[in-house]
């Protein structure tokens, strides 16, 4: 597969993913999250052949929106073994200035999560019960100082704005 065709794939795949979880079709009843199931598997598999077989999607060879996609697919990874592999080498991408550290902090957030860990940045809320809170965070009085190195607004502007999107 040459560059442009994974650029072309990777972005393919983001436009479906992201138009399957549009807002403005409201919470998806059981067909539609059962379409959004086989869409994650689907894009999971697809990406992990595409590491095993080239490495991550680098910045340098399909851009940097597509490069986001890739970021995209991993984060909606079913598979909680897969997704750390695609958060390992991504890691590596981002040390070598070849993946967004900022979409790298959401990734980080979401394998942390995933393992029953807290998280570093502050990006995964959940139902509180009174709304949406932020899930265990890490070292909290360094939250904001994290969120700065890897581009991230401070944490009450994220928050503010989770919390604004909360009820579209």
């Amino acid at each position: 597969m040459t560059d442009e065709e994974l650029r072309a794939e990777l972005l393919r795949r983001m436009e479906m993913d992201q138009a399957m979880r549009d807002p403005a079709k409201g919470f998806p009843g059981d067909k539609r999250l059962a379409r959004l199931q086989r869409l994650d598997e689907g894009n999971t598999a697809w990406l992990y052949s595409v590491v095993a077989n080239r490495g991550w999607p680098l910045i340098s060879q399909v851009g940097e929106r597509a490069a986001r996609a890739a970021w995209l697919l991993a984060q909606h990874a079913t598979s909680p073994e897969v997704q750390r592999l695609f958060h390992y080498v991504m890691a590596d991408a981002v040390e070598s200035d070849e993946a967004s550290a900022h979409d790298f902090a959401y990734l980080e957030d979401r394998v942390r999560v995933r393992s029953g860990r807290p998280q570093l940045y502050g990006t995964q809320f959940h139902d509180g019960g009174d709304g949406l809170e932020p899930m265990p965070i890490e070292d909290p009085g360094l939250l904001d100082e994290r969120r700065r190195a890897m581009g991230l607004e401070p944490f009450a502007e994220y928050e503010a704005f989770i919390k604004k999107t909360e009820g579209l």
